[in-house]
């Protein structure tokens, strides 16, 4: 029997290590046939990332703090083929909206930047700050969504280092 239980926690072992090792670090990153393409910060984790229309990254931004724990921050970059203005305007217009139907939802007061949505909403009970920001680059519409715990026990370092990393793929998707 124990030859039984010995086998067995060494595949269990085996196949955490195996998770573990699949989970891939984040850094160039090519969307939409390498039309859209950007690098991340060598410590964010690609936890998903889909493949057709529309085309998605996301990537959690690792907070080892007590919020961590409980929060997931993220960074989403989705891809979406809209052909002209015409479906681009119609895209933002349709993810902005359902923003709008999050728990909580309320706008911050921040001065308006065109194609740009700054906000804070609830997400499993905790208060959280959202952007979203929009491009129409070669027919696709291109959304990165940073969200965050609106407070973080990692402290204004943390917080910083977040928002650089969301303005840094900003101004490569640009």
């Amino acid at each position: 029997m124990s030859f039984l239980r010995t086998i067995s926690s060494s595949i269990i072992a085996l196949a955490a290590t195996l998770l573990l090792a699949g989970t891939l670090h984040a850094a160039d990153v090519s969307m939409a046939n390498g039309s859209v393409q950007f690098h991340t910060p060598d410590d964010w984790v690609d936890i998903l990332d889909t493949q057709g229309d529309p085309e998605v990254h996301v990537f959690q931004v690792p907070d080892t703090s007590a919020t961590g724990k409980v929060s997931l921050s993220r960074v989403t970059v989705t891809v979406k083929q809209v052909g002209d203005i015409s479906g681009f305007q119609q895209y933002v217009s349709t993810s902005s909206a359902k923003a709008l139907t999050l728990p909580g939802y309320k706008a911050a007061a921040v001065p308006p930047r065109p194609n740009t949505f700054v906000y804070t909403a609830q997400e499993s009970g905790a208060q959280y700050s959202y952007s979203e920001r929009y491009w129409l680059k070669d027919g696709n519409a291109i959304q990165l969504r940073c969200l965050r715990p609106s407070e973080s026990a990692a402290g204004p370092a943390w917080k910083a280092a977040f928002e650089k990393g969301c303005d840094g793929i900003a101004a490569k998707l640009k």
